[in-house]
């Protein structure tokens, strides 16, 4: 019982600790990367607010009050071309989404399961691919489509994303913590094949990693730019990234059209919330979340 009791102060001591000054430190820094991250978001809904008046004439933090005629003026702009950009971005970010997750996770369990000869070498070409940033990618990309006719095309747009090392790299990490080799070894002795093994013991114990590469791919396809950008000409297969930076360029000419921007880039961040909103139960972040109990 004293040990107890002193092991449970020993405890108390230390969270106590922990509130002092210096654990107020990562806190604060952790308070201030809030901030600032989520300031341009807040900035983005108040500017939403205001008429075309408002926007040039009011306090940067003050709302106003022209947010349902903007919403209004945007939806109706060009026959509601905006719903159009909405729809193949969800078309992209969650087709390309769902395709790169199946890969992803076939591709990362074969890679933590199975021994065959070049799989390190496979392994180190993709941490490789990690360092390759996106923009020396997009020219060659462009040419290559355009080579067998898929530029400006929804396929230029969705078919590069489907392959992407990051998420093979988390899927085969968290394979290797979260499927035992003894359950697999396991049912192989009872006479399941690798197929059955796969679909019915492997894919369940990887959903918590499956959700978390679902959530960063779509984000990264929705919030993506150069690729449709230098893939794409028509601008009825834009995203609403493009399409909303084609409103920008005529905004030089056109400052009312200020106000459909900003409106169109709060409404574009919606979708991206209620996302996390409603999966974040089935993101868990520990790895033995998904092992044998």
């Amino acid at each position: 019982m004293a040990t107890v009791t002193a092991a449970t102060a020993h405890r108390r001591r230390a969270r106590a600790g922990s509130r002092g000054p210096a654990g107020l430190a990562p806190t604060a820094l952790l308070l201030v990367g809030a901030l600032y991250c989520l300031f341009p978001v807040a900035w983005v809904l108040i500017a939403a607010t205001k008429s075309p008046g408002e926007l040039f004439s009011t306090s940067t933090l003050s709302f106003g009050t022209g947010f349902f005629d903007n919403v209004g003026e945007l939806f109706a702009y060009r026959d509601g071309v905006f719903w159009l950009w909405a729809g193949n971005t969800l078309l992209y970010a969650g087709g390309g989404a769902l395709l790169s997750t199946a890969v992803s996770a076939v591709s990362g369990y074969a890679l933590a399961k199975y021994r065959f000869p070049g799989r390190n070498v496979i392994f180190n070409l993709l941490i490789g691919g990690i360092l390759v940033p996106a923009v020396v990618l997009a020219i060659p990309q462009y040419l290559l489509f355009s080579k067998i006719g898929l530029a400006d095309s929804h396929w230029a747009v969705l078919l590069p994303q489907i392959l992407h090392p990051y998420s093979i790299y988390l899927a085969r990490i968290y394979a290797a913590a979260a499927i035992p080799d003894s359950l697999l070894e396991a049912g192989r002795i009872d006479g399941a094949g690798e197929w059955h093994l796969l679909r019915r013991v492997a894919m369940p114990l990887m959903v918590p990693g499956m959700v978390t590469i679902f959530l960063f791919q779509f984000v990264a396809i929705w919030n993506n730019f150069l690729l449709p950008f230098i893939m794409l000409g028509d601008d009825g297969k834009f995203p609403l990234t493009v399409g909303l930076y084609t409103l920008l360029a005529a905004g030089a000419n056109q400052p009312t059209l200020y106000n459909l921007i900003l409106t169109g880039a709060f409404l574009s961040i919606v979708p991206l919330i209620a996302l996390f909103l409603t999966m974040q139960r089935y993101w868990k972040t520990d790895l033995s979340s998904g092992a044998v109990k």
